[in-house]
Formats: structure tokens, C-alpha cells, sequence
């Protein structure tokens, strides 16, 4: 390839020849008894048959080393001709000129030509680079629109039901003028179905536009007892609580509200999946590289299939549920730099595992 081939620099060229002539003018001003000068002149022809080798490769090399072989010839005839041993030493020495002129230039085209490869590769890495980028951000948008699209669906679906039950409630409604005690139901079903839609839409907005966390340092225990406190209010009988943590005061920096939200969501599910009544657990522990919370139910499980589904938004198994609270806690705790997991039990029951990790110096 012609990126490979060292282009002419004039410069460079002026500099070799320079440096030729003046070592030859070197030899032919110093007098012939002065040998030490002469042998060190000699030696200077390597500088410029090694800089033209770099410089321009092995013909480079090649082209310096004769040029100093035709000027220095001339003076070994008029000096030392008559010295026939002195002077073939000095025919070697030209020799040696050509040798290091064409091997410095070997070497020096070889690392030229794996120099021009390394650049050809970086650049077509670069472009096989931007092109990731810009598959990676089509990606992105095609992800965007269909979970924007899922989202309207999953939207549509959950506003259809009550709508429908309002729907028929209304109608209802027209030819209940003489039956109160049916009119009262009526009204009481559109009263349930409005809620429901509220509460659809507010966990919708929850999910769509997050708040933005309020950092600050959380006690988890406290957190904790607040949520077993208000479950404990709302959970069926037979239902009991159960708190696992250390001695010591567990911290983490986040929004208060926002972590009770969390749990409560967890715990609150955790409770209303045991109607026949169970146990809750609700362990902490910290170590080195965080802190690991862990909600755990007796009831029937999530079924195998639903696992990868369940944070997804609208995804539920509940008859009256949204479909909208694990996903806001999944989005509350990855805004929290952490993780959350699901998990059937061996025996039965569902665990929660949520993981913060210990640094929170970027998030504050």
C-alpha cells in the first residue's frame, strides 16, 4: 500500500547529505598522520546512513551508504593506497556501510508496515465502533418503542376493566329510580371502580415519572418498624411478623420515603399472599461489600414462569392489583445503585432479596 512507503522529506534529505559532506570534508582536511581523527570520521558515516534507513527505509539505507562509499573511496586511494592492508580495512568498513544501511532500513520498513497495520486497525475498529454506537441507540429507540407500546397496551387493558364496570353500572342506574337498595350498590361499585382507576393512574405516574431521590441517612431498622407497624394495621389475622438484624445500627444514604415504599410494597404483598395466615421475615445484614435486605413469605409462590415477568409494568397475578408496584420498586432500588431479586423457596413462599452496595459517594 502506498501509506506504507516512507514519502520523500526533503528536509530529511538534506540533513543525510549534509551529514556525508561534512565528514568527508572531515577526512580531507585532517592530515593523513592524524589517523586517530580520521578513524573517528570513519565511524561518523554511520549517523547519517542510519538516519536515512529510518528515515526512508532500506533504499534509503542503501542510497546514504553509497554516497558515503563514492566520497570516502577517493580518499582511501589518495591516502593510504600505498597502505594495502590499512586500506582494505577501510573497503570493509565501506562494506559495513552498506550492511547497516540496508539492515537498519529492513528493520526500519518492517516497523513501518506494522505501524501502518496498528493505524488501519484502530481505524477500522473506530468505525466498527461508531457503528455499535449507532446500532446500539437504533436498539434503544426499537427497546423504547415497543416498551412504549407495551405500556399503552398493558394501559389499555387495565382501564378497559373498570370502564366497562362503570359502563354497566350506569346503565344500571337508569332504571334503578325505584329500587334504592340497587341504586346504593351501584353507586358503590362506580365509587370502587374510580378508585381503582385512581390508583392505576398514580402508580402510573410513580413509574413514568420518577421522584427524584432526596439523599440522606437512612436507619433500616426504623424503616423496618415502621413498615411491619402499618402492615401489621392492614394484614389479615394469623399473620405475623418477624424482624432479623444486627446489633449494631444499619445505615444507608437514600430517601427515607422512598425505601419505605419499597418494603412496604414487598411486605404488604408478602401478607396479602398468606389469606390463611403465615409468617413474614424481614432480615438485614451488612458486610463489605453492603447491605443485603430480605423479604420472605409463607405463601404459595410465585409460579416458576411468572419470575421473569414480575417486574414488569401491569404484570399481576392479584385480581384487584395495578400491576405497577414492583416495577416502581424495581425502579426505586436500581435508582439506588442497588438490586432486587426474586426467588421461590424450596419448601413454599416467595423471597425478595434487595441489595445496596456500600459506596454512595456518587449518588450523593
Amino acid at each position: 500500500m502506498d501509506s506504507e512507503r516512507p514519502t520523500l522529506n526533503w528536509r530529511a534529505i538534506a540533513l543525510v547529505l549534509a551529514g556525508i559532506a561534512l565528514t568527508s570534508a572531515g577526512h580531507y582536511l585532517t592530515p593523513r598522520d592524524m589517523r586517530l581523527w580520521h578513524g573517528i570520521f570513519q565511524r561518523l558515516y554511520y549517523l547519517p546512513v542510519v538516519y536515512a534507513a529510518i528515515a526512508f527505509g532500506w533504499i534509503g539505507g542503501l542510497a546514504a551508504a553509497v554516497a558515503a562509499a563514492l566520497l570516502y573511496i577517493p580518499h582511501i586511494v589518495m591516502m593510504w593506497g600505498h597502505e594495502q592492508h590499512y586500506a582494505m580495512e577501510q573497503y570493509a568498513e565501506i562494506f559495513m556501510f552498506l550492511a547497516v544501511g540496508i539492515v537498519t532500513g529492513v528493520l526500519s520498513d518492517r516497523e513501518r508496515k506494522r505501524r501502518n497495520e496498528l493505524q488501519i486497525t484502530a481505524r477500522k475498529l473506530s468505525q466498527v465502533y461508531r457503528e455499535l454506537q449507532d446500532t446500539f441507540e437504533q436498539v434503544k429507540r426499537a427497546d423504547r418503542l415497543s416498551a412504549i407500546g407495551q405500556l399503552a397496551a398493558g394501559l389499555a387493558h387495565e382501564i378497559r376493566n373498570p370502564l366497562a364496570s362503570i359502563d354497566g353500572a350506569a346503565e344500571v342506574l337508569d332504571v334503578a329510580d325505584e329500587r334504592p337498595e340497587l341504586r346504593k350498590e351501584t353507586v358503590s361499585i362506580i365509587r370502587q371502580e374510580c378508585s381503582r382507576l385512581n390508583r392505576l393512574l398514580t402508580g402510573l405516574l410513580d413509574f413514568a415519572r420518577p421522584r427524584r431521590p432526596e439523599w440522606r441517612e437512612v436507619e433500616l431498622c426504623r424503616v423496618m418498624d415502621s413498615v411491619i407497624d402499618l402492615v401489621s394495621h392492614s394484614a389479615g389475622k394469623g399473620i405475623r411478623f418477624h424482624k432479623e438484624t444486627p446489633r449494631e445500627i444499619l445505615r444507608l444514604v437514600g430517601d427515607q420515603e422512598q425505601l419505605t415504599q419499597v418494603m412496604l410494597n414487598l411486605t404488604l404483598n408478602a401478607a396479602q399472599a398468606m389469606p390463611e395466615g403465615g409468617d413474614v421475615w424481614l432480615t438485614a445484614r451488612q458486610d463489605e461489600d453492603g447491605i443485603m435486605i430480605q423479604i420472605k413469605d409463607q405463601g404459595a409462590g410465585i409460579p416458576e414462569e411468572n419470575l421473569d415477568k414480575i417486574f414488569d409494568p401491569f404484570f399481576t397475578t392479584k385480581d384487584t392489583g395495578t400491576g405497577l408496584g414492583l416495577s416502581v420498586a424495581h425502579q426505586i432500588v436500581t435508582q439506588h445503585g442497588g438490586t432486587i431479586m426474586v426467588s421461590r423457596n424450596p419448601d413454599k413462599g416467595t423471597t425478595f432479596n434487595l441489595f445496596f452496595p456500600q459506596s454512595r459517594g456518587d449518588l450523593a
